[in-house]
């Protein structure tokens, strides 16, 4: 039975709840749902969750971006940027501030919070599963996220509900609808993973257009650790010939960036036509100067991806660059769960993209 629906958007995600309140209001008649929240802070840095109308009994959705740098508060005079770990607690403060009232509690976090850190391969935390392990014990019912780094965390949360969603089909409108000369067979175009890990999306796609794939091996120097990571020291490429196709290399995420400029270096030195590029998030953390000296020397020819957390200003003026929208599709999530309906056929989409593809082919 549909609740009273209810919708707070944390200062990180201010922007896509309004829209996204403003795009189920349309599909509801007028009536608005986003409800008023703020964290403020002290001097010292110390915050409280504050929310400033009924939460009773209603089916409450709270939205948070932990990749947003954009915001910042004060601390003993000086001005600091928030980062994941702050905007995850102010998450834990506003579900504290629902103080149990709510009928139930849906957290729509796009970027799973510490997904990276996934697994344990020494003597290290396992972050992602304590946050899932955290939000269950203080009374969050769900968990909605997209393309998880690796989705297998939810079993952290084994009786909790966890959903995994993908942005394929919302990449593939966008793809399609941008170019209009692409020839979808395995004579002319190719999926590529990056590497091993992100192979299931790569197959996933693939399938549904009907073409082959590719997948670059990452040898890294394991006795090595830099920012926190092994250094790779070379991509090796498993596959048939990429010569004079389109391929799409497929991608969880953009962080630095300097993989996947040489992955796009290295498909265009084996003689790629066109080289595109999707990944859910852009998080862009060394800056822009690498894809721009790239895209001029033609190592590839579009970037996309989504809206789903903070885009820098900058990011959206790059002629290389196209922003995947996703507010309406979070809002059609709500929707659909708020009135009690089954999620399958909204974040299963297999049967739109191939219906897709084929109008396409028919064009």
């Amino acid at each position: 039975m549909e609740g009273k629906l209810g919708i707070i958007a944390l200062e990180s995600a201010r922007k896509a709840g309004e829209k996204i309140d403003g795009i189920l209001s349309e599909w509801r008649g007028g009536e608005h749902f986003l409800l008023t929240a703020q964290c403020p802070r002290f001097g010292s840095g110390e915050a409280k969750g504050l929310i400033k109308e009924s939460v009773r009994d209603r089916d409450l959705y709270i939205l948070v971006d932990v990749c947003n740098p954009s915001i910042t508060y004060t601390m003993d005079g000086s001005t600091n940027r928030m980062s994941p770990d702050d905007h995850y607690q102010d998450l834990k403060r506003i579900i504290g501030a629902v103080n149990g009232k709510a009928k139930r509690i849906t957290v729509i976090m796009p970027f799973l919070y510490e997904s990276r850190q996934h697994r344990r391969t020494g003597r290290e935390s396992l972050d992602c599963a304590m946050m899932l392990r955290e939000l269950e014990d203080i009374g969050v019912h769900d968990i909605i996220t997209f393309d998880a780094h690796d989705p297998r965390v939810q079993n952290a949360i084994p009786l909790s509900g966890f959903e995994d969603v993908s942005p394929a089909l919302q990449f593939t409108q966008a793809f399609l609808t941008e170019y209009e000369d692409l020839q979808i067979d395995s004579d002319h175009m190719m999926f590529i993973s990056p590497d091993e890990g992100a192979t299931q999306r790569v197959v996933f796609m693939a399938s549904l257009f009907g073409v082959n794939l590719g997948m670059f091996y990452k040898r890294r120097d394991y006795a090595t650790i830099v920012n926190g990571v092994n250094p790779i020291v070379a991509h090796d490429f498993c596959g048939e010939s990429v010569e004079g196709k389109d391929v799409i290399v497929i991608d969880d995420m953009i962080a630095s960036g300097g993989s996947m400029v040489d992955t796009a270096s290295k498909l265009k030195s084996m003689g790629a036509k066109r080289v595109f590029v999707f990944a859910s998030f852009g998080l862009f953390t060394h800056g822009f100067e690498k894809f721009d000296e790239a895209y001029s020397k033609g190592l590839f020819d579009r970037i996309f991806t989504t809206n789903l957390i903070y885009q820098k200003p900058e990011l959206l003026e790059k002629p290389w660059y196209f922003s995947v929208g996703m507010n309406r599709y979070i809002a059609a999530i709500i929707d659909t769960l708020n009135k009690g309906n089954s999620l399958e056929e909204l974040i299963r989409p297999a049967k739109r993209i191939k219906a897709m593809i084929e109008l396409y082919k028919k064009r």
